[in-house]
């Protein structure tokens, strides 16, 4: 075999990519994915060679470098463009199995609380599968259970072949360790509830130390972001405008870079963030809990099952009418429950902005740079809605988790004094629990006309459909089912509750750190732009000398308004990896940047 060969057949069939693309759970063959993309490398090359040819024939001049011939640019970006391609599709596995790794341990302690309340009924396996079942609770580490229960099922592996099958592609190393403790235990014939017991705790600790890790990461992102894209550009523009009022300007070369390098490196980074960090879960996931009082068992052989059609129709158009009922009594709670009636609302408006601005009332309140308001006023009006609609779900969500740890200790106190879990639930739905009280009268209701209590509970879970009060109350079930002791399952469900919020709050005070170094730094851009464009150039008035700056205050203007939009994106994802968090700070930055340029420059 040549060397060249074996160097082609090394870099199809890379053992360390191999392991990635397994790890990230991306499902393409190596050689494959290799093969994508030198594809899209030798493309990307082939089409910038194209606009160089296409620049070169019909004599266009191109200066996005004032300093560089343009046929030099055009080899650059030959050279780096295709190079930045192949790097970025190289690792992005690699990046992809590093978020699941974060995501997984910081999941890991929820999920060893569940097994822990499943192992004393169960067998392991089940409990693979349980926790695989629950991928709307425990994310991705029912994703790596999935993996388990793949190799059982379908290819007909043993348990244990199946769990070190796991362990060799997880990217987690806690999740591996757990793997193997539990091969261990389970070779032995050791008591799974006390092992479970015992990690529990020892897994909550390194969650916190994995939360440690990721908040010293976002200050460094928050760093490069600042320096790089809030500094830097202070720094070009004001030694811009000093060569403008030299006479030697070259604003006009290097404002396209400006409008291509800042939104592209702050895309990056917020898709890197994206990736890497978990997001605060603010999903309401609904599914509907339909009870049977009759089995089929029941019905003679051959009875037909069918529903009738005409009665079926009947009971769909009687829960359409109960919908459109349920959002005229409750319109907050049907607008936070969908994003997408906040962006529909938010194009109306964006919309109604257009017209104003076509029949000329939009000039009459913003005379200078009219487009560019135009382009910042309907900007606002589009993620208004959202924005109103991720805040109040926010609020809402917040309420009931803190609220939730209370309820689970009222009913762990009056299990204590020898009440029933139904009597608990009886006594507790005549008080005040906030926003949980209508949640617990409906189970009171529901007790009172011989529903069974995990059924109740579990239609309670689907009503409110947060990931956190879904994991206590599913705890709760499971205990129930299995034993009428569950004063100790009560504990380690306000336990998780608590570590989580404790989790969740330690996040939110140290991202005010990096929100106020934001603010701070665009605050500065602002009051850069008001010193170069007021009071600089009035210091000149007493010497009778004037400058024309409009071209520089109109670049300003654009870089103000693409730095105040990405800017409060980036503040979003620091804060709660999610773009809907940063639409409120977006909003704040714009409105500033227009009122700076238009109404005070």
């Amino acid at each position: 075999m040549t060397e060249n060969t074996s160097f082609i057949d090394r870099l199809l069939f890379n053992r360390q990519m191999a392991g990635y693309l397994r790890s990230a759970h991306i499902t393409v063959p190596v050689d494959q994915y290799m093969m994508l993309a030198i594809l899209l490398t030798v493309l990307s090359a082939l089409l910038m060679m194209m606009v160089g040819v296409l620049l070169y024939v019909f004599d266009i001049s191109l200066d996005l470098i004032p300093f560089l011939p343009q046929w030099l640019t055009m080899l650059l970006a030959v050279v780096l463009i295709p190079a930045g391609v192949f790097v970025c599709l190289y690792y992005y596995p690699q990046l992809e199995a590093q978020g699941r790794k974060t995501k997984i341990e910081m999941d890991l302690p929820y999920a060893i609380t569940y097994m822990q309340a499943l192992s004393s009924t169960i067998t392991l396996y089940d409990i693979f599968r349980s926790v695989y079942d629950a991928a709307d609770l425990y994310g991705e580490v029912s994703k790596e259970c999935g993996l388990i229960v793949r190799d059982v099922e379908l290819f007909g592996e043993d348990l244990l072949t199946a769990m070190e099958n796991t362990i060799a592609v997880t990217p987690s190393e806690n999740f591996r360790e757990l793997l193997n403790d539990l091969m261990l235990v389970y070779r032995s014939g050791g008591n799974l509830t006390n092992f479970f017991n015992a990690k529990s705790e020892s897994y909550r600790e390194l969650a916190r130390q994995e939360l440690e890790a990721l908040l010293q990461f976002l200050e460094m992102i928050a760093e490069i972001y600042v320096t790089a894209f809030v500094a830097g550009p202070i720094a070009i523009i004001i030694m811009l405008v000093a060569q403008n009022l030299s006479g030697q300007s070259q604003m006009e070369g290097i404002m396209p870079l400006m409008y291509i390098g800042l939104p592209l490196g702050a895309v990056v980074l917020i898709f890197i963030l994206y990736i890497l960090l978990p997001p605060d879960n603010l999903d309401i996931a609904r599914r509907e809990v339909r009870d049977s009082e009759y089995g089929s068992e029941i019905l003679a052989s051959g009875t037909k099952t069918e529903p009738d059609a005409a009665f079926l129709k009947q009971l769909n158009s009687r829960k359409q009418v109960l919908r459109l009922l349920e959002i005229v009594k409750h319109p907050i709670k049907f607008f936070i429950s969908d994003y997408s009636i906040g962006l529909v609302i938010g194009c109306i408006l964006a919309g109604f902005v257009f017209l104003t601005y076509l029949l000329g009332s939009f000039a009459t309140v913003f005379p200078t740079f009219t487009f560019q308001a135009l382009i910042c006023v309907m900007a606002i009006a589009a993620m208004f809605p959202l924005m109103t609609a991720y805040e109040i779900r926010r609020r809402y969500v917040n309420r009931v988790e803190t609220q939730l740890p209370e309820f689970l200790r009222e009913i762990a106190d009056m299990r204590d004094i020898g009440m029933t879990l139904q009597g608990a639930i009886f006594m507790i739905s005549g008080n005040k629990t906030g926003v949980l009280s209508s949640e617990v009268k409906v189970v009171s209701e529901e007790l009172r006309y011989g529903s069974s209590l995990s059924g109740a509970l579990v239609r309670m879970e689907e009503r409110i459909g947060l990931v956190s009060v879904k994991r206590a109350i599913s705890l709760l079930v499971k205990a129930s089912e299995v034993t009428d002791y569950i004063r100790e399952i009560l504990t380690i469900a306000i336990a998780d509750l608590e570590h989580y919020l404790k989790m969740k709050s330690k996040r939110l005070n140290v991202s005010f750190v990096y929100l106020a170094v934001i603010y701070l730094s665009f605050g500065i851009y602002l009051y850069s732009a008001y010193q170069m464009n007021v009071a600089f150039i009035s210091s000149f008035s007493a010497y009778d000398i004037s400058f024309d700056l409009t071209s520089n205050k109109t670049d300003m203007f654009h870089i103000g308004i693409i730095l105040a939009f990405f800017s409060g994106i980036m503040a979003g994802q620091l804060s709660a990896n999610s773009i809907l968090c940063g639409l409120k700070h977006s909003i704040i930055l714009l409105a500033a940047t227009v009122a700076m340029f238009i109404f005070i420059i």
